[in-house]
């Protein structure tokens, strides 16, 4: 029941991914009894993400927030409708404020819920050396927003455990911030083991700043340059 709802709002289906995870353990308290969820990814564009070379564009940045917009109405009308079945579902949106990462989420950068974490747990994908969820489908080209549940439903996913990354260095060669060091991620490691998200949002801030004149934090370069997903 729960796939042909969201087979009905993932229009068109080439544009998404999705997954069901088992989240027991990994929630904090206030998602408390909800340990299951879905994860749902939106694909950027090819043409948009290949124009990206030293930095954002402008197109880019209102690409982006065009999709996080979109999947967090479509992730609310698909909670909506699973709570009007009695599948009690909480809506976690794509992003949070700057000002929420400035104040809230400060010290550690870690908001209440990883979209990527779901994802992996969901099987769409590993965590790349730029700290990227990489799916086989788009590589790192894409959204993510996620659904919470209370209960299971929906196919199992075989949840993705380690990095598939291999040897490959582009991303953390190309980075402008110099964030990554090139260790593979995996569910044993932890993220400041392999990648320092204080410098790449310094990074993002300056590129606001310099190419979009705003306070917006925003790069890129890792996305376009993943040989996954071109």
């Amino acid at each position: 029941m729960i796939e042909k709802i969201l087979k009905s709002h993932l229009i068109p289906a080439d544009n998404y991914v999705y997954g069901f995870a088992d989240l027991t353990g990994l929630l904090v308290k206030k998602f408390k009894g909800f340990n299951y969820g879905i994860s749902i990814g939106r694909r950027l564009d090819h043409s948009i993400v290949e124009n990206i070379a030293d930095g954002p564009t402008k197109e880019y940045y209102f690409h982006y927030r065009k999709i996080n917009e979109e999947l967090t109405l479509l992730s609310g009308r698909i909670c909506a409708e699973l709570n009007d079945q009695n599948n009690e579902a909480i809506n976690i949106p794509p992003t949070v404020s700057t000002e929420a990462l400035d104040t809230i989420y400060f010290n550690t950068l870690r908001t209440d819920l990883s979209h990527k974490m779901v994802a992996t747990r969901a099987g769409l994908g590993w965590i790349g050396k730029t700290d990227l969820l990489i799916t086989k489908k788009f590589g790192p080209r894409l959204r993510l927003t996620s659904i919470l549940l209370k209960y299971a439903s929906g196919p199992k996913s075989k949840p993705v455990d380690k990095s598939r990354c291999g040897a490959c260095n582009i991303c953390v060669e190309v980075c402008p911030a110099k964030a990554a060091n090139g260790k593979k991620w995996d569910i044993t490691v932890k993220r400041e083991d392999f990648y320092d998200p204080w410098k790449c949002r310094n990074q993002c801030a300056e590129f606001g700043r310099l190419r979009l004149s705003s306070e917006a934090r925003v790069c890129g370069i890792c996305v376009a340059s993943c040989p996954i997903g071109k």
